[in-house]
């Protein structure tokens, strides 16, 4: 059974930057398509960017477009998130998984906090 485990989090001021990292054992995630959700208090878990197992495709929820990047290293059984200009409303617990079927065991995610 596969253990996802994310990293990367922290307190950043808005305009700031983070990278998340999602790492997993027990078995390999080059098969799967991957996704970033976030799920904010007293919010529904949402997605928030995508990736085909082989890198070839991406795609982002309209509110991060252009301020997120997914990515993966299949080599190192590891999906990333850049998040660059970040903002308040970003300000959330980010997990993965993969997409679309979520039916990997959820890690603890990683909190991101955004101040204004």
């Amino acid at each position: 059974q596969v253990q996802l485990e994310e990293s990367g989090g922290g307190l950043v001021q808005a305009g700031g930057s983070l990278r998340l990292s999602c790492a997993a054992s027990g078995r390999t995630l080059r098969n799967y398509n991957m996704g970033w959700f976030r799920q904010a208090p007293g919010k529904e878990r949402e997605l928030v960017a995508r990736i085909t197992w082989n890198a070839w495709n991406t795609d982002y929820a309209d509110s991060v477009k252009g301020r997120f990047t997914i990515s993966r290293d299949n080599a190192k059984n590891a999906v990333y998130l850049q998040m660059n200009n970040l903002k308040p409303e970003d300000t959330a617990v980010y997990y993965c998984n993969n997409y679309p079927n979520t039916d990997l065991n959820w890690g603890q995610g990683t909190q991101v906090t955004v101040s204004s």
